[in-house]
């Protein structure tokens, strides 16, 4: 087992802020220097050296004391807080028909979002010009200077190198062999990560949505193009080439089982494809129309054949269903029964509860994921 020798002061003097800072972000709002002594292990001068540089480095204020606890027996405890408004996150979503990007704090907490619908047609240039577009008007509207950001998140259809390139995207024009990740790394001064949109999305169900508290789950994105995104023991499971869980390949197995053609009901494929058009798909076959009924079925067994395949082989708790599908409440019982029909352990079926926000908040995370590495990680020298 590796230890760390300890010998650089400097590098005591990182883990001493490493270990209270953490435990002053994990506080229930604000703690006293008693209460990191205890949280912390340290000793109570140490701490205080700590807490000054920490103020000094603009991540820590002192509370103002209370009024009232002037006229009480004896000093106030000084009392102290993690500036969660000394820097700001960004989360980018990149689709089809829009992009959005949304604004968060350091603790990731959502400030603001702003959005702008694209065709499905649009070059890469002009998509990512209207996503810049619409992170200019949310950090006007919210009043942010773009030197706070401390990291940007983006999700992205596609199969995304570790970089940030798309290597493979057949959703949006012109994006297969995008440098995604360097051409916005342009509009930033802070690091950019780049993540497939499922599993973007897997990772916002797992901090804010469905999947809270299971660590072995399933994100299916219902979209153009189905992606899923897994967790295995909690980690996000992106595979050798970043390619795990492109699910929408396997309609190369059943040919002409596209979306579009699956959820028609006039023999045409249905144009455009896109949210408005599904949900009103899904509304005709709830409101008795046959032929949307059959176009709806189809619908449900292409969507089991995906899933069964990523179920038969990761044994998930749970399987949650977003993109298009995520308002579909119609969905779930025809799904939970097929996919009983052909596993061998069936897992839970919900839906997700982000819903369009899914991929956005997931950017958000991977920001946050990424400045937590920053604040809380330590290298050392290691023997053994």
């Amino acid at each position: 087992m590796g230890r760390l020798t300890g010998g650089d002061p400097s590098l005591l003097r990182r883990i001493n802020s490493t270990v209270v800072l953490r435990a002053l972000r994990t506080a229930d709002g604000c703690a006293t220097l008693t209460d990191l002594v205890r949280k912390s292990g340290l000793s109570r001068p140490t701490v205080e050296i700590v807490v000054e540089g920490l103020i000094d480095g603009g991540l820590v204020a002192e509370v103002p004391r209370d009024p009232a606890d002037g006229r009480r027996q004896g000093r106030p405890a000084r009392r102290f807080r993690f500036r969660a408004e000394a820097g700001h996150l960004l989360g980018i979503e990149i689709g089809p028909h829009r992009v959005s990007a949304v604004l968060a704090d350091l603790n990731g907490k959502l400030l603001g979002a702003a959005e702008r619908e694209v065709s499905e047609e649009a070059c890469a240039d002009d998509r990512l010009e209207q996503t810049r577009s619409a992170v200019s008007d949310l950090l006007r509207r919210s009043e942010v200077a773009r030197s706070t950001l401390r990291a940007v998140g983006v999700g992205s259809p596609g199969i995304v190198t570790a970089d940030g390139a798309v290597r493979l995207c057949t959703a949006l024009p012109g994006w297969t062999g995008l440098p995604l990740g360097e051409r916005l790394r342009r509009s930033f001064r802070c690091p950019v990560l780049v993540e497939n949109d499922a599993n973007a999305a897997m990772l916002a169900e797992h901090w804010k949505g469905t999947a809270v508290g299971c660590d072995d789950a399933v994100m299916v994105l219902a979209g153009l193009s189905p992606g899923a995104g897994s967790l295995i023991g909690g980690r996000l499971h992106r595979g050798y080439g970043g390619a795990a869980g492109e699910i929408g390949a396997l309609h190369l197995l059943g040919r002409e089982a596209f979306p579009e053609r699956l959820l028609s009901t006039t023999g045409e494929p249905l144009h455009p494809l896109d949210e408005a058009a599904v949900a009103r798909v899904f509304k005709m076959a709830r409101d008795g129309d046959e032929r949307a009924r059959q176009a709806v079925d189809r619908f449900v067994q292409r969507l089991v054949h995906d899933v069964a395949a990523l179920v038969l082989a990761l044994d998930p708790e749970l399987v949650v269903i977003g993109g298009w599908a995520a308002g579909q409440d119609g969905l779930l019982d025809p799904l939970r029964r097929e996919l009983a029909r052909y596993c061998l352990r069936p897992p839970r079926v919900e839906l997700s509860k982000l819903g369009e926000a899914a991929v956005a908040t997931g950017a958000v995370r991977l920001a946050l994921d990424h400045l937590e590495r920053q604040l809380f990680t330590v290298e050392g020298t290691a023997e053994g």
